[in-house]
């Protein structure tokens, strides 16, 4: 199929004006509430700053990705996660000693919120594709139809779910 799920939201994500104008205006709002006493966004600042994210995405600009996969903003643990993949690639710097600049807060923003939609993706795969197999199986039974032929019908579906839901990734 290409790119990796992550890979491919990452792309979607970083490629959005809407994802984009909101990550201006969420840094931006954190920066008027330590009155820019600080030259970006502190680390305790990244909880409020995804919920102006998420608040901004889903009802001003209507970001299709963020809207179906990420319904509810990002929570604490996946907040301090996004922090800590961006802080291992600024090396020597701490968590609690990170200042994220424009760059550094967009790709903190673009982690968090890939990893929030493909979780929230895997998870959708993981609840469809046995609900829909237990109804393959079942018509099967009834039917009484070979067992090679119910395994097939379900590879098939599982595979059409899981490629739906890669497919709608891409916003």
């Amino acid at each position: 199929m290409g790119l990796s799920a992550s890979k491919r939201v990452k792309t979607t994500l970083t490629n959005s004006p809407e994802f984009n104008s909101a990550c201006d205006s969420a840094y931006a709002h954190c920066l008027s509430l330590t009155q820019k006493a600080f030259q970006g966004v502190l680390p305790y600042q990244l909880l409020t700053a995804s919920d102006h994210i998420h608040a901004t995405v889903s009802t001003t600009h209507k970001q299709p990705l963020i809207v179906k996969w990420v319904p509810s903003p990002p929570t604490r643990t996946q907040i301090d996660s996004a922090l800590r993949i961006v802080a291992r690639q600024q090396n020597n710097k701490s968590e609690e000693e990170l200042i994220l600049g424009p760059a550094q807060f967009k790709e903190w923003a673009v982690v968090l919120y890939a990893g929030a939609a493909v979780g929230n993706a895997g998870k959708a795969v993981l609840a469809r594709v046995p609900i829909g197999v237990a109804g393959i199986v079942g018509i099967g039974a009834v039917m009484r139809s070979g067992f090679h032929l119910v395994g097939a019908a379900i590879g098939v579906y599982a595979l059409g779910v899981a490629t739906s839901i890669y497919l709608s990734l891409s916003g």
